[in-house]
């Protein structure tokens, strides 16, 4: 099971991020594709980031949780 958290940050089956909120460059540019951004708010509809796009509060966490998983797979 995936931490929900972390579902923000992860591909969808389209590969889209949530994260991203439908952001084409993000989601599909291979310059922009790897690199994510770590927002201090989020939608709660959608999980799209909202606000200052730095590293804050819980998001610290998921970026250790996302390269926990990477180094797991």
């Amino acid at each position: 099971m995936v931490n929900l958290g972390l579902r923000l940050f992860l591909r969808d089956a389209d590969g889209r991020r949530p994260v991203n909120g439908g952001n084409r460059r993000f989601d599909q540019d291979p310059a922009w594709s790897d690199r994510i951004l770590f927002y201090e708010y989020f939608d709660g509809e959608t999980g799209a980031g909202l606000g200052a796009s730095h590293q804050t509060g819980w998001t610290a966490l998921i970026a250790a949780l996302v390269a926990n998983r990477a180094a797991r797979t």
